[in-house]
């Protein structure tokens, strides 16, 4: 076995960047918990609330507008879930990651057993209008944790994490969607050459990747092709990855440095050869979140290098890759005393960072060059 120990990392020996910050505070504490946010255009964006909400923000009068829709979310009670992830494509449509609220195949109640899922609508006047479910995954669980879900579009294909909610060895089960990566085309079909297809016969045919726990990123990198996704591990263990071809990262045989959240320990080894490694993982937490490759003049010495938030510790970071193998990490900001729990941000074309944060009243800040 393989400890790979140069894998682990300690985000408190970082350095702080010496790069001048000007944050900017925008809709003072307009959102409640919000997940997602994406650029519709130069000027709107598009942020999603756990509970359901849905709203369009313009960066010019800065002003928000609700949007209108029909999207199945569990709105209440909904733990770590509801809707998620929101990404505006080239091809006009609006696709979303939610938990999708079910309804008993033989009464009109509604299941106390929920899903993942995948879907996409057009934004016609304030309005998401003919809303289509692309993938409700399977099996439904009354689990309320670990949905994922971030998505990548990739020449016209969706790639997705579902989390494994809290079901720990489901991820090494390639006939369920829980702990997976998902690969499906943009209208819902399925690719001919995803695993079951090529040699994996047994797996479901949405299915690319397995033995995830909580995928809560996922970013194109300009440089190489590849997209990378972040998950959380339990007690330690929070990494990055990359998405490939019927691999396996491993959960729950290994953990990646991390351990029960009692202190019991997981596996017999931090990981194993038989499994995917990740690029770096985090011992302790800190709370991965959403990840995204910088472009933009603003900080144009950061080109090509991948930004991540975290929940835990607050925090935004840089982190230099080269051949697949993070090569410098420097803290953007961490712990700042407005901010609060970064969930989710997107770079502009100029290369400001906006940023919402998991919070009842998060505001919408903007991160410029000072």
């Amino acid at each position: 076995m393989n400890v790979n120990a140069e894998l682990l990392s300690n985000f408190n020996s970082y350095s702080k960047t010496k790069q001048n910050l000007k944050i900017v505070e925008l809709a003072e504490k307009q959102f409640n918990y919000p997940w997602g946010i994406t650029f519709v255009d130069t000027n709107i964006l598009l942020i999603t609330e756990k509970n359901g909400g849905l709203f369009k923000f313009d960066l010019i009068s800065n002003k928000k507008k609700k949007i209108l829709h029909n999207i199945p979310v569990l709105k209440k009670n909904n733990g770590q879930g509801g809707l998620l992830d929101v990404c505006a494509h080239s091809d006009g449509y609006i696709y979303f990651t939610y938990s999708h609220k079910s309804v008993h195949e033989d009464s009109n109640k509604f299941s106390k057993k929920y899903s993942t899922a995948i879907g996409r609508g057009k934004l016609i006047d304030n309005e998401i209008k003919d809303f289509q479910v692309l993938l409700n995954g399977i099996p439904k669980l009354n689990s309320k944790k670990h949905w994922g879900a971030r998505i990548v579009i990739k020449d016209n294909f969706i790639y997705a994490g579902f989390g494994e909610r809290d079901e720990g060895m489901i991820a090494q089960d390639p006939q369920k969607h829980p702990g997976s990566i998902i690969r499906i085309k943009t209208n819902g079909s399925i690719p001919d050459d995803n695993p079951k297809y090529l040699g994996y016969k047994n797996w479901l045919p949405e299915i690319y990747q397995i033995g995830l726990r909580n995928p809560q990123g996922m970013a194109l990198s300009p440089t190489d092709g590849n997209i990378y996704f972040s998950q959380h591990g339990p007690m330690g263990g929070d990494n990055i990855g990359i998405v490939k071809f019927a691999g396996n990262l491993g959960w729950k045989d290994i953990a990646w440095g991390g351990r029960e959240y009692s202190g019991r320990k997981i596996g017999q080894s931090h990981f194993k050869d038989n499994y995917d490694k990740p690029i770096i993982s985090w011992v302790p937490s800190i709370g991965i979140g959403s990840i995204n490759f910088y472009e933009g003049n603003s900080f144009s010495e950061w080109n090509g290098d991948l930004i991540i938030s975290a929940t835990k510790t607050k925090m935004l970071a840089r982190l230099e890759i080269e051949k697949n193998q993070v090569t410098n990490k420097e803290i953007i900001i961490k712990n700042h005393p407005k901010i609060g729990r970064i969930r989710d941000f997107e770079i502009n074309h100029l290369g400001d960072i906006y940023v919402i944060s998991d919070e009842k009243k998060s505001s919408l800040w903007k991160i410029t060059n000072n």
